[in-house]
């Protein structure tokens, strides 16, 4: 037999006839039935403390995960703002760099025109 416990097969024989002489054989069923209730209740009592920790860490989750979207929200609406205000403020001087541009571009237009 093999080792249970560190306890060979010939040793768990030898304790169960010293339990069935000092209990008798009357006794052993209700020892059974109170060792069998005892690993329920113990069994229940881990269900429900797992159960318990389950929903205190979904609640978390779900805490973690309003924050994450927040975070991400305020963060897209502060990128936003930055490029509306880039755009305000390099909007005129694009224009006014274009207009420069064109007004050059008319310019030696007009000279390459007159040279001819």
């Amino acid at each position: 037999m093999g080792t249970f416990l560190f306890i060979s097969g010939q040793e768990i024989f030898v304790i169960m006839i010293v339990v069935l002489l000092l209990f008798g054989a009357d006794k052993l069923p209700e020892i059974a039935r109170g060792l069998g209730k005892g690993l329920r209740d113990f069994k229940k009592a881990t269900d429900e403390i797992k159960n318990e920790i389950e929903t205190s860490t979904r609640d978390i989750r779900k805490d973690m995960t309003d924050i994450q979207d927040s975070i991400r929200k305020d963060a897209s609406d502060i990128s936003d703002n930055i490029q509306k205000n880039m755009d305000e403020t390099t909007g005129p001087l694009k224009r006014d760099l274009q207009d420069t541009a064109n007004s050059f571009k008319k310019n030696v237009d007009d000279l390459g025109s007159g040279v001819s």
